[in-house]
């Protein structure tokens, strides 16, 4: 369920919790757990030994399972799925035997937030990275998570993986801030508004920067021109869950992603690649969204539509 924040009732515009585990895996780290500095230990590269944790009707986390698919990393980095459906408890490992992650050997993410911070009071997100052998939480940074996973194992992509991060990063990073402001963080701050004027702010911002982006991708097949790059994968993961989600159950109603000539042909695009619709569950995506948002959907109705084939036109 979503937490409002006294922010949030202030002055109604919905205000996104800090992630809490902000250490990294590095390839130039050969240490293990307390090493480097409190704020931010460095963990070593090392095949086999993390676990990425993701619900698949996260957008945040399905940016990671993307990432990992295109660069090869599955055999490296393990993975584990948690149930759609959150209970008061957090993240379920209810969709693997006896409700218990094999690996982790744990019934819930909350047990290793714990474990990692016995003080942790916030609320337990995905994806996350955890150690194997400690049990540990690494990191729950979902937006340098994927980012490592591209310049930090290297060494362990497969041999055709796309460079998903340019020599010059400067135009990538000016746009995934503008998205993740406007587009990625802006559906929720839609949905969950508690004032008409936050609500109404957050909708026009929205539909600005989908306008912009509709017309950036007017003669160019990808945002940064003619090759995929992690500004991609950050705008398809909320582009997927637009029309079935967001839509409706966020208010973001003005149009339609099937609506927008360009943004369409370009999510169906990246839809038909692999590692990306091969990726998508929209039985988790709205099962989640529609279930566990009972503030915005109190009847826990799920709509049958739209048909996802359309995604393969």
């Amino acid at each position: 369920m979503a937490q409002f924040s006294a922010e949030t009732a202030r002055t109604g515009e919905w205000k996104r919790q800090g992630n809490a585990f902000t250490d990294r895996i590095s390839r130039d780290s050969t240490s293990g757990p307390g090493e480097g500095p409190d704020e931010q230990r460095r963990w070593p590269v090392e095949p086999g030994r993390y676990r990425l944790v993701v619900c698949l009707a996260c957008p945040w986390a399905h940016r990671a399972v993307i990432v990992r698919r295109l660069l090869g990393l599955e055999d490296a980095i393990s993975l584990a799925v948690v149930d759609p459906i959150r209970d008061e408890s957090g993240w379920r490992f209810t969709l693997d035997p006896d409700d218990r992650d094999p690996v982790l050997g744990i019934r819930y993410l909350a047990e290793a937030y714990h474990g990692t911070d016995p003080g942790f009071e916030g609320r337990v997100t995905v994806p996350a990275i955890v150690d194997t052998r400690t049990g540990l939480v690494v990191t729950n940074d979902y937006p340098q998570i994927t980012l490592d996973l591209s310049t930090e194992w290297t060494d362990h992509h497969k041999p055709d993986a796309p460079k998903l991060i340019p020599a010059d990063r400067g135009e990538m990073d000016q746009l995934i801030e503008e998205i993740y402001q406007d587009v990625n963080n802006g559906v929720y701050r839609c949905g969950f508004a508690t004032t008409q004027e936050a609500y109404e702010t957050a909708y026009d911002a929205l539909f600005a920067r989908l306008d912009a982006l509709e017309n950036r991708l007017a003669d160019r097949s990808y945002l940064l021109g003619d090759e995929l790059s992690e500004v991609d994968v950050r705008l398809f993961t909320t582009l997927v869950r637009f029309d079935a989600v967001y839509h409706g159950h966020f208010k973001t109603n003005r149009q339609k992603l099937t609506e927008f000539p360009n943004l369409w042909a370009y999510a169906r695009r990246l839809y038909q690649q692999p590692g990306f619709g091969d990726t998508v569950d929209f039985d988790h995506i709205k099962r989640h969204y529609y279930v566990t948002h009972d503030t915005i959907n109190p009847t826990g109705i799920v709509p049958k539509g739209p048909d996802p084939s359309t995604w393969l036109t």
